[in-house]
């Protein structure tokens, strides 16, 4: 049996924290946002119909996808953002799917800020789980981490979709607006609460 977490919250909450203690626990872990830079590179799933969608306008000297174009092009229209996603997101839940199939490691942690958004969640996930803090936390290591004014790190959460819902689609919080301690005893508690353990502990009594 295999159990997939997927594993999101806003910027500045944390999810990197979480994602390393998962990773110590013996989790498998798919960065979705990784693989979503890769769907859209030459020759890649998403790239051609991204340029079709959207122009040569959007590629760089080098043929590869000009970042920085393409999102000055969509975010200020949520039309063309939409169209975009649209596009994207089918590619890398294909993509993560693979890798998921492709593991033998009990327990599968697919990480993305876009989770819910994407689909990912409903597609390939059995539980979601939610990295929360209030938003002046995440303003604050947002400054301390990345040099981000407070203004441009309130722009940005203001992009996102609010906390607050993803909360309320969450089978499980971590709240990780305390010291690293809490926040592990948070994640030792629900790992250890896995129905994956529970099932080979029930299939190893069966065998024995």
């Amino acid at each position: 049996m295999k159990y997939v977490i997927g594993l999101t919250g806003n910027i500045g909450t944390g999810k990197s924290t979480v994602l390393r203690m998962l990773r110590e626990l013996g989790a498998h872990v798919i960065d979705a946002d990784a693989i979503t830079r890769q769907v859209m590179r030459r020759g890649e799933p998403a790239f051609d119909a991204i340029v079709e969608a959207f122009g040569r306008d959007v590629l760089g000297p080098d043929g590869e996808l000009d970042r920085a174009a393409l999102a000055r092009r969509v975010f200020p229209d949520p039309a063309a953002l939409r169209r975009l996603e649209e596009i994207v997101h089918p590619a890398v839940i294909a993509r993560v799917r693979e890798e998921i199939a492709g593991t033998t490691v009990p327990v599968v942690v697919v990480e993305a800020i876009k989770l819910l958004e994407a689909g990912m969640a409903r597609e390939l996930c059995d539980a979601v789980w939610v990295v929360d803090a209030p938003e002046e936390v995440c303003m604050a290591r947002l400054a301390a981490g990345r040099g981000i004014s407070a203004e441009e790190a309130r722009r940005r959460l203001a992009t996102q979709t609010p906390q607050a819902e993803k909360r309320a689609a969450a089978d499980v919080v971590i709240d990780n607006s305390g010291d690293l301690e809490e926040t592990r005893r948070q994640v030792m508690d629900a790992w250890n609460a896995l129905p994956v353990w529970k099932a080979r502990q029930q299939t190893s009594g069966e065998k024995g």
